[in-house]
This record gives structure tokens, C-alpha cells and sequence, in this order.
């Protein structure tokens, strides 16, 4: 009898709240890929558009808003974490670091994660939003994966990274 192959679980989280976001893009394509051709992991795309901006008053009596606490479940059950992070004003998203926010209030649901980063846009590709992103996970002992890197300026898009989602 064959023993059952372990299951990688990976939370996707896309700092990006467009529709057509090709950051969302590389998360549906890094979930496609996954499915064709790698055996043992399993990428949920983690929706952040509906968290409130990070309110510590929203918290009553130690309970987490529901929206939040489902989020915070989402990203315990993982094993690693997958982000795609575009670029604002040379630092990661506002969605997507009131994401890490949540997540990082006790008890911090981010701590030994290991952790990868893929950007598109912007002239230096969300290079810096990349590295912004991992001076965050110091802190929140997020192990990123930090070699090797690529950064291609100009490509067009494949037509699935700038599908919606249905």
C-alpha cells in the first residue's frame, strides 16, 4: 500500500483589490500551474477585500470581527504563504498590509511560515514592495524564500493573467 502523499497547504493572498489585477493573475496561474504539474500542494487564493481597516475597538471581549477571524483561521492552516505584492509609493499595498496587520495580533498566525513573493507591475516590477514585504516578515517570523530573483520590466501579459475571476 502506497503511503499517502502529504499535503502543502498555501495561502495566496494578492495585495491587489482590481478585478483584473495581474498580481491576481500570477496567483490563478500559480494555482493552475499547481494543479497540472505538482503533486502534494494545494494554493487557496485568501480573499482580503472584505477585512475592515485593522481597528483594535472592533475586537469585544478577546473575539476577533467574523470576517477576520475566518481570515486568521485561513492563514493558520496553512503551511506557507505566498504573496503577490504590487507596488505603492515604493512599499506594499495598503489592502495587503492591513492583511498582514490582522494576522500579526496575538496569537501571531504569520510565526514560522515559510513564505514567497512574486510581483508584476511598475517600472522595477513590485521589486521593492518585495523587499518592503520581507523586512515585515522579519518581525513576524516569516521565513522567506529570498533566492533566487528575477525581475523582467517589459513583458505583455498572457490573456489568463488579466482574466477575472468568475
Amino acid at each position: 500500500m502506497a503511503a499517502a502523499i502529504p499535503v502543502i497547504k498555501v495561502a495566496a493572498l494578492s495585495g491587489s483589490l482590481r478585478k483584473a489585477s495581474f498580481n491576481s493573475g500570477l496567483i490563478r496561474s500559480a494555482i493552475g500551474l499547481s494543479k497540472e504539474s505538482v503533486t502534494g500542494v494545494q494554493i487557496e487564493h485568501i480573499d482580503i477585500s472584505q477585512l475592515p481597516l485593522l481597528n483594535t475597538d472592533l475586537i469585544v471581549n478577546g473575539t476577533y470581527p467574523t470576517v477576520v477571524e475566518a481570515f486568521r483561521q485561513q492563514i493558520l492552516n496553512a503551511d506557507s504563504v505566498l504573496f503577490a505584492s504590487p507596488e505603492n509609493n515604493y512599499s506594499l499595498t495598503a489592502p495587503l498590509k492591513n492583511a498582514i496587520d490582522w494576522a500579526s495580533l496575538a496569537p501571531n498566525c504569520w510565526g514560522d511560515k515559510a513564505a514567497a513573493v512574486v510581483s508584476a507591475g511598475g517600472g522595477f516590477g513590485g521589486g521593492r514592495s518585495q523587499y518592503h514585504l520581507r523586512q515585515i516578515g522579519v518581525y513576524l517570523d516569516l521565513h522567506f524564500i529570498n533566492k533566487p530573483e528575477f525581475f523582467l520590466n517589459v513583458f505583455q501579459p498572457p490573456q489568463s493573467l488579466m482574466m477575472m475571476e468568475t
